[in-house]
């Protein structure tokens, strides 16, 4: 698996190094329900290492040999500045690029984690569990409560949601995030996925659609 680094749209590299991945769960209330999760009181958070990372150009491995691996669609956000303890106007100044990414799941080994109140790291954040696209500045999308995502398989609509669904907008999920873990310049934050979440197969190919006009193409191995 070649060895990730942040691109910008145009190929470039982004001059930051690559870090730590943030995540927020259950951050779009019709996601919640179609795992019968509760709503949440507060941002659920967990981290994914940097060695998850991968372009999403790459092809998705399946790891059939855990059961399902599902896909959840999500908007990501390039960290360029460092945040600890941070206001959401801060936060939002701390933004320097958006894309979209899948945070992949061992949905099997997940939920017999679970069950067995064990620590589920296994099963989100193994080699590969975050295929990325490139980089699109942040000044050249929409408002944060504005973004559009949409995820297609085999030209099938199986996810799309908007930012303004979200749970926790995105300055008060970076200001929350900074008061527990310290972000710093090259770390990714995963923002939550919309309802429709699924299973991969293999030869699946993906197309996944930023604000309506910035397209992404994946394929699953």
């Amino acid at each position: 698996m070649p060895e990730y680094q942040h691109r910008w749209l145009n190929g470039k590299a982004v001059d930051l190094p690559v870090g730590k991945v943030v995540c927020v769960g259950r951050n779009y209330a019709a996601h919640a329900k179609e795992l019968n999760n509760p709503i949440p009181e507060k941002p659920i958070l967990f981290i994914k290492p940097s060695t998850a990372l991968v372009s999403l150009s790459e092809p998705i491995p399946l790891h059939e040999d855990q059961g399902g691996c599902h896909y959840e669609t999500e908007i990501a956000l390039l960290i360029g500045k460092p945040l600890q303890n941070a206001s959401p106007g801060q936060a939002n100044q701390a933004i320097k690029a958006t894309g979209i990414a899948l945070d992949l799941t061992l949905r099997d080994l997940q939920t017999q984690l679970k069950k067995e109140s064990h620590p589920w790291e296994v099963a989100k954040g193994f080699d590969g569990a975050c295929p990325i696209s490139e980089w699109i500045p942040a000044s050249e999308l929409d408002p944060l409560d504005e973004i559009d995502l949409q995820l297609s398989i085999n030209d099938e609509i199986r996810q799309q949601g908007n930012s303004r669904d979200m749970i926790t907008a995105i300055p008060q999920l970076l200001a929350y995030m900074s008061s527990h873990f310290t972000l710093k310049p090259g770390d990714v934050v995963l923002t939550g996925t919309p309802a429709g979440v699924g299973a991969l197969k293999k030869d699946d190919q993906l197309k996944l659609l930023l604000s309506g006009c910035y397209r992404f193409f994946g394929s699953a191995g």
